[in-house]
């Protein structure tokens, strides 16, 4: 079995979290390839292959999940109107937040705000990481294609055949 080189090349994987580290500081703005790729010294094409096989996601879906935990910790934790939420989590529409939002979670994000209202905050004892990965939205399939699946269930993904 060989070892993939991209993965045992340590200053990509320093160049790939700096990328990354960038985009958890600052979720709420536009990350595109070609600025990630600046970010990093590499070629945009060689930035999204690295990114995905280093942190086992795209990078756009990575930031979605970092904006989306973002607005889920926002929603539970403050009064704020939702359209403040959406905007200051790096959404330009409101639309495109609650569509993302439900599509992610499942939920809407008055819902996930109620939810949070009607449980009692008894988490103050477990890890800020633990709670964090619990709440963390789950990006294995494009929200394109989750909606794509949900509006017809006829095309859904071919699943792998077992060899006997």
């Amino acid at each position: 079995m060989a070892i993939d080189p991209i993965i045992q090349d340590p200053a990509l994987l320093r160049r790939l979290l700096r990328a990354k580290d960038r985009m958890d500081a600052a979720s709420h703005e536009e990350w595109p390839v070609e600025r990630l790729a600046r970010v990093s010294g590499v070629s945009e094409a060689h930035f999204a292959r690295s990114f995905k096989q280093a942190f086992g996601t795209p990078p756009h879906r990575y930031l979605l999940t970092r904006r989306i935990e973002r607005a889920m910790a926002l929603l539970r934790e403050s009064d704020r109107p939702i359209t403040d939420i959406a905007f200051e989590t790096g959404w330009a529409s409101l639309g495109t937040f609650g569509r993302t939002f439900r599509d992610i979670t499942g939920s809407s994000p008055s819902a996930i705000r109620a939810r949070g209202k009607a449980t009692p905050n008894e988490l103050g004892r477990v890890p800020v990481c633990i709670v964090n990965a619990a709440h963390r939205p789950h990006l294995t399939t494009a929200v394109s294609e989750k909606r794509r699946l949900a509006a017809d269930g006829t095309n859904e993904p071919e699943q792998p055949q077992e060899i006997p």
